[in-house]
Order: C-alpha cells, then structure tokens, then sequence
C-alpha cells in the first residue's frame, strides 16, 4: 500500500485550503459509463454516520492514513471507475491526485447517526448538489430509510426529493439507496426480504419532479430464485450495494453475479467488503469484484 502522510494534508489543509477548489479545477473527468457500459465504484462514506466497525473490530475504518491507502490501492485496480464519498474523504483524495479520470460520487445526507435515537432522520448533513456541481463531481448519493411506523419518514421523503429536483435541474445523477425499516429491539433494521426490496425501489423511483437523472443503489434478495423479479421492478438504471463484510463471500459473489445479468443492473458499489476483506488482501478482493462485471 501507498504512505499516506496525515501531517502532509493536515500542514495544505491549514495553509492552503484553496489547494482543493484548485485540485477539483483541474482534475480529469470522464463519462458515467465507460466504454465498458458497466460501473464499479468504491463506497467510502461511512465514517461520517459513526458506522466505523468492520467484522469484530468497532473503529476499523477510524484510522484514516489506513483509510486512504486502502482507497488509493482499489482505485489503481483496472476496472475500478470511482468512489462515493463524504467532503473530508474525497477532498483528501483529490489532494492525493488520485481522483483524476474517475466517476466521483458525493454522499449528501449523513444525518441518521448510526445507534442514534434520530438514526431515520436522515437530515441532508453532507454535500448540497450546489457543492457538487462546484467540485465538478459527477453525482450525489443518498440514503432514503423509511419506516411505516414513524412519521417522521415523510420529512425523509420530502427531503430526498428535493436534493433529486437540485440534482436533476444541474443535469447530475443521483443515486438513492432506499430502504424500508422496522424497529428491532428498539432500533431500526432494514428490511432485506424480497418484498420490502421491491417496494422500496418502486418508491425511490417515483421521487422528485423527473427521473431522467435517477439510479437506484440497492441490495441483493438472498433469496436467488427471487433477484430477477425484485430487480425489475424498475426501468431505472440500477447498481448493486455491498453491506457489510459477510463471512459467506463465495455466496456474496453468486448472488453479485446472477444479478449482474439482469439489463438493467449496471454494476457495484462495494465498501467494507472490498477494502476490508478478511485476508486483508485489497487488490485481490477487488479484483475478484471486477471480474464480475
């Protein structure tokens, strides 16, 4: 892995803070879709809610030279296009130089802190599609949880919306990653069946003035027999989200695999699973997730 240098970016982060605006001028962009048609992008927005655990250890993703050498070594693998990810992360990888030619995703509502009493209200928290658009980025993300039982959903909806509507009047992508939730043991839990899948994404579909500029980021039925049937519920662009690091990976990567067939499912957007496999093996994790596509 590459050395990060933490008193490097902190010493141009005090004296020159501007570095960034002009590292986002003059970074080199490219298409959305590749000449490939498929799309792999690392996901590196956790920290930002407090979700730093991986596997045992609870503040895995904590140190960030560590974070960001797993970063700079995924997105060297060929066939990697990008990453998502909060301001502080992707501005200290633009400082990096490694963002040039690669698809650049901001997370933009961070808000619902994970094991926090508020954790649905997942308030807009991270980058505005005004930000986006000025770092020349290429979408937003953002996490659209809502729970039947709680009222407070609507202002979740409502807002998600309106960052679709911003997004969408720049010509920006933006990718939602919906859930539905329940309470379990007094926290929220996403639903993974097959049917609370689908009926998420036929919401998250339908939100915002126009879906012209949509994706949806969402997670696999482990139920095999049911992807085919939850996956097209939508016309909309769709990329599959990795979660958490599972101990079954051979049945991760089957599951990956079956739904990459379907024509309206255009890639991965991987995480933990990727930079924090349990060999510790970055480049080899992620080249195995290539090789899917």
């Amino acid at each position: 892995m590459p050395e990060i240098s933490i008193a490097e970016l902190a010493r141009t982060r005090a004296t020159r803070p501007e570095a960034i605006a002009e590292a986002a001028r003059r970074r080199v962009r490219r298409p959305l879709l590749g000449q490939r048609g498929r799309l792999m992008v690392i996901a590196a927005d956790h920290p930002a809610r407090g979700a730093l655990g991986v596997g045992d250890d609870p503040l895995a993703m904590a140190n960030r030279p560590d974070l960001l050498e797993r970063l700079c070594v995924a997105l060297r693998r060929p066939g990697v296009d990008g990453v998502l990810g909060t301001p502080d992360v992707l501005e200290d990888l633009l400082l990096l130089g490694a963002l040039e030619d690669k698809v650049v995703i901001g997370s933009m509502n961070r808000g619902g802190l994970a094991g926090a009493a508020f954790e649905l209200d997942d308030r807009f928290t991270g980058h505005r599609a005004a930000d986006i658009e000025r770092l020349r980025f290429d979408a937003g993300k953002l996490l659209l949880r809502l729970s039947l039982d709680d009222p407070g959903s609507l202002n979740t909806l409502h807002s998600a919306a309106g960052a679709v509507n911003d997004l969408a009047e720049r010509g920006l992508t933006a990718l939602v990653e919906p859930f539905l939730s329940r309470p379990v043991g007094g926290r929220p839990r996403n639903d993974l069946s097959p049917e609370a899948i689908t009926r998420s994404m036929s919401i998250a579909a339908g939100i915002g003035g126009t879906s012209a500029h949509t994706w949806l980021k969402v997670p696999v039925p482990e139920d095999t027999e049911r992807i085919r049937g939850v996956l097209e519920s939508t016309t909309l662009p769709t990329v599959l989200l990795g979660g958490d690091a599972s101990p079954d990976r051979e049945g991760t990567y089957e599951r990956w695999r079956a739904a990459l067939q379907l024509p309206n499912v255009y890639g991965l957007v991987v995480g933990r699973a990727l930079l924090y496999p349990a060999d510790d093996d970055v480049a080899g994790a992620v080249d195995r997730a290539v090789a899917l596509l």
